[in-house]
């Protein structure tokens, strides 16, 4: 588990949560929250950089949606409960 997914186990912006409704295995899944993190704060190291460039050429449109929603604010307050 990297760090980023380490810190971000569940997610913050209503894009992903969407997108993680028609993933079919959690690999799918870790690579959502990965970019979810990655777009929130990102690390420096090369594998974390190369793994964000892949699943962003994969899902532009959930990419960008994560950065729309991420630079408006609006990001519902964030939950210690499971969901």
């Amino acid at each position: 588990m990297s760090a980023i997914t380490g810190l971000w186990d569940r997610p913050r912006t209503e894009a992903v949560r969407r997108a993680l409704r028609a993933v079919p295995d959690e690999t799918a899944i870790s690579d959502l929250l990965f970019l979810e993190a990655w777009e929130m704060q990102a690390r420096p190291d090369i594998a974390s950089t190369l793994r964000a460039g892949q699943i962003r050429r994969a899902n532009p449109l959930l990419a960008e949606a994560i950065r729309t929603e991420l630079r408006s604010g609006r990001m519902p307050p964030v939950s210690s409960r499971p969901q």
